[in-house]
């Protein structure tokens, strides 16, 4: 068993360090995320069709599972903070890659870049706040960490497309790699030595899957967030079909979503350290309620602005909480384990949109939300189940 003792260092430095990982993080979901507005300038300029600029999006995300899958064990004998920097350069890389490309092979070599950084910084993270802070304080970590990728989420495709339409594409990827830059120098000052841990083999993966209810946790994990890719792939053309909503009306609605996530993501250490285990299996019920509740009341604007901000909300608690419930559970396999659980929410994102879209297809917008619904319910059971451990946590 990998030892888990945490290095003595300064609180000022422990918390530095974490804020210099949120911005890491929250910089590569930005970069994730520049392509959804900027794919006609890209087709444009490149010659190809938005058919073939939106594979920057698919080409980022298969690399980002697999890389997360085996990061811990191809890089088990670096210092992780080695590690951490190289794939902040990657990402620096990366942006420019794309910035620069003069054609569609370059630009999708590029995005593959910023999966290799992704999926190796998501990876890490549980583990990461686990050695920075001591173990009361990981839930707060987490809620920095990923509190920026709330933000980036939302803000990056409406940023993205009014700079692009000021600077162009190739100067929105520029400016992602300027603030990859200042992401880089940051954690450069701030990480401390953490020398590598245990002996992370590929075996570690499917021992880790083997301890009790893990593969029933991630089994509630992937269930939850493909509940929640049902529900808001498809929440836009349902606000355009149901509700009726104007252009305006929707980017209110979604910015309702957007402000409730961050909030979420705000709170969720509270909520985490007052009872973990009410929070991992309650929210997914809650998220079940509000799905058919926009079907009962998606016709009213104001209604449905107060669904969506309780689903940001509800949701901005949900990786916080399942990378506290992984760092409890598996705290000797850290690494291993976030390799799992981005993998998981990875496989959880083509489900959900998959589905969603073949069930909008054939039966309608409003059925995928009750798809989304039924899937959030079962959530809730597997996480009842998963989490009998924590009860009293």
């Amino acid at each position: 068993m990998a030892d888990t003792t945490l290095e003595t260092l300064s609180p000022s430095t422990n918390w530095a360090a974490v804020w210099a990982t949120g911005l890491g993080v929250s910089s590569l979901t930005a970069a994730e995320m520049l392509p959804v507005s900027l794919l006609t300038p890209m087709g444009t300029d490149l010659g190809i069709t938005e058919g073939m600029a939106g594979q920057a999006v698919t080409a980022t995300a298969v690399v980002a599972l697999v890389t997360s899958i085996f990061i811990a064990v191809t890089t088990r004998g670096l210092d992780r903070r080695t590690l951490l920097l190289w794939l902040s350069a990657i990402q620096i890389l990366s942006n420019l890659t794309v910035a620069f490309a003069p054609n569609l092979f370059v630009l999708l070599i590029g995005r593959m870049f910023l999966g290799l950084s992704l999926g190796g910084f998501w990876a890490l993270s549980a583990a990461l706040a686990m050695r920075l802070v001591p173990e009361d304080a990981v839930p707060k970590a987490f809620s920095i960490i990923f509190g920026g990728v709330s933000v980036a989420t939302v803000a990056a495709a409406p940023i993205g497309s009014y700079l692009g339409s000021v600077i162009g594409w190739r100067g929105v990827f520029t400016a992602a790699a300027v603030l990859a830059v200042i992401g880089f120098v940051w954690q450069f000052v701030s990480l401390p030595s953490m020398p590598p841990r245990g002996q992370a083999r590929l075996a570690t993966l499917f021992h880790v899957l083997k301890r009790p209810r893990i593969g029933l946790g991630m089994s509630a994990v992937v269930l939850v967030f493909a509940g929640h890719f049902a529900f808001f792939t498809y929440l836009r053309p349902f606000l355009e079909t149901v509700t009726n909503a104007s252009v305006n009306g929707v980017t209110l609605i979604l910015l309702a979503f957007g402000i409730g996530s961050f909030v979420g993501t705000s709170a969720s250490g509270w909520l985490l350290k007052t009872n973990l285990w009410l929070t991992l299996w309650l929210v997914p019920l809650v998220m079940s309620a509000l799905a058919i509740a926009a079907v009962v009341l998606g016709g009213s604007a104001i209604l449905i602005s107060v669904i969506v901000a309780l689903w940001g909300f509800s949701f901005g608690t949900i990786p916080v909480g399942w990378s506290t419930w992984l760092t409890r559970t598996v705290p000797d396999e850290a690494e291993s384990g976030g390799g799992l659980l981005v993998a998981a929410i990875q496989i959880a994102m083509t489900i959900g949109a998959a589905l969603g879209g073949a069930i909008v297809d054939v039966s309608g917008i409003t059925v995928v939300f009750v798809f989304s619904a039924a899937i959030l319910f079962a959530a809730t059971v597997a996480a009842l189940i998963a989490l009998q451990d924590l009860r009293k946590t």
